[in-house]
């Protein structure tokens, strides 16, 4: 194994090492022997990992606290807007609903709405993309989005000096269009779906010679978002037994599953959590494969057997991934952690915003309601247990999202007389709130 940095690469499909950035990229980022382009970071010392996710003292309260353990040399290098430094929060009034259908359990839920530059997600990857190409003296990045990865990479590219050219599908949100355009990077709204937008992007990154993201298992978002797990560990007494998120392409199970072999030698007590993925109806390419798998006992190949959706008609655009072609590796991640991928009434998300603000006064944005409904749908499928610690990935607020915020009023009333104004009854208001929880 390559000695010259704190890291390597290790090709997925020969187990080849190649000798970090420099080599991958020279290579044209794929595998020198066997051509592949799936690789793993594997880093050459973990000793001091536990003891640093331990410690109540750190100059640093980003995912740059982890430095030593993230593919960047030069700590100059880095650049930061304080990404991660997010609460790991417990919600009582899910532990108290799941009570009433006689379920005991904790629920966390991990607030990436809370992310200091863009408020998803997606900002952690994004920094350490950003970091990486700056070290690199790499001047030009192309991207393709549903809409999240290109506001992220838009910001972070900007404050590193990195040109961006990002691809949106048509029904990409007017705010993420702008999320890019207003910090002067390039936005290309393609006249297709993601997965033309993704296409042109291939297309126009081979064209001028610029380099393009990995995907969903590109190491620059993987080792940014495992991550995660070590906030887990340093921030919850208990580690989650279950982990809940609203799912698009996929990178978090694949984050979660590295961190965990990762720390295996390190004697922390976690294990691999049962992956619970959610997608919203109007787009839920995954969730119809995995249903048909799981009916016929999951066949052999059933990893490779997903449908193509074209043109997905979707409330929720940033989760509008038709062309699930990551869902081999998720599919088979979630099978082995004895999880399930199920989909979600999209019409729903309002009445489970309102609820959430209610109790928690959190705004939530429409992908993080697909993850929350996942969670009332889970308790009635019983796919969450007696004893169960349940993480919930939040993953945008309202500010990512302000046409789904118009349509959470619900308690405007147009008057034009003042004997027409009438009292609220916010006991009521609650009760009526959950009724509509309980109807899903």
């Amino acid at each position: 194994m390559a000695t010259t940095s704190k890291y390597c690469f290790r090709c997925v499909s020969c187990g080849k090492t190649i000798d970090g950035f420099g080599q991958w990229l020279s290579c044209g980022r794929q595998c020198p022997k066997c051509g592949k382009d799936r690789i793993e970071t594997v880093y050459h010392d973990y000793s001091g990992l536990k003891s640093l996710i331990y410690s109540k003292e750190c100059r640093v309260n980003t995912i740059w606290r982890y430095f030593d353990w993230l593919p960047l040399e030069n700590q100059n290098s880095t650049v930061s807007c304080g990404e991660g430094d997010i609460s790991v929060e417990r919600w009582k009034f899910l532990e108290e609903y799941a009570a009433s259908l006689n379920i005991n359990c904790q629920v966390w839920v991990y607030r990436n709405d809370e992310n200091c530059a863009t408020g998803t997600f997606k900002d952690a990857g994004a920094s350490l993309a950003a970091s990486v190409l700056k070290e690199y003296n790499i001047e030009n990045y192309v991207v393709a989005s549903t809409g999240n990865v290109a506001n992220a990479f838009a910001f972070y590219m900007s404050k590193a000096g990195i040109s961006l050219y990002a691809f949106v599908p048509e029904n990409a949100l007017a705010m993420n269009s702008a999320g890019v355009s207003y910090y002067g990077q390039r936005v290309f709204r393609v006249l297709g779906d993601y997965a033309k937008a993704k296409k042109m992007a291939r297309e126009f990154a081979d064209k001028h010679g610029f380099l393009i993201t990995g995907g969903n298992t590109d190491p620059l978002r993987v080792e940014a978002k495992r991550t995660m797990v070590f906030d887990w560990l340093r921030n919850m007494p208990e580690f989650p037994t279950v982990y809940l998120q609203a799912l698009s392409g996929g990178t978090g199970p694949v984050a979660i599953e590295k961190a965990i072999r990762e720390t295996e030698d390190l004697g922390l007590l976690c294990k691999l959590p049962r992956f619970l993925m959610v997608q919203p109806d109007g787009c839920a390419p995954m969730a119809d494969a995995w249903a048909k798998a799981k009916a016929r006992s999951f066949p052999e190949g059933w990893q490779n057997d997903y449908p193509v959706y074209n043109n997905p008609d979707t409330k929720i655009p940033t989760l509008a991934t038709g062309n699930p072609a990551t869902y081999p590796v998720i599919g088979e991640l979630v099978n082995r952690s004895g999880g399930d991928i199920f989909s979600f009434d999209e019409s729903k998300c309002e009445d489970v915003a309102r609820a959430v603000a209610f109790e928690t006064l959190a705004g939530i944005g429409p992908a993080s309601s697909v993850a929350l409904g996942g969670f009332f749908v889970a308790l009635k499928n019983s796919l969450i247990k007696n004893g169960d610690v349940v993480m919930i990935n939040i993953g945008e607020g309202l500010n990512r999202a302000p046409e789904f915020l118009k349509s959470l009023t619900y308690t405007e009333q147009k008057v034009s007389r003042t004997d027409e104004c009438e009292l609220i009854d916010r006991k009521k208001l609650q009760r009526e709130l959950w009724n509509k929880i309980n109807l899903m």
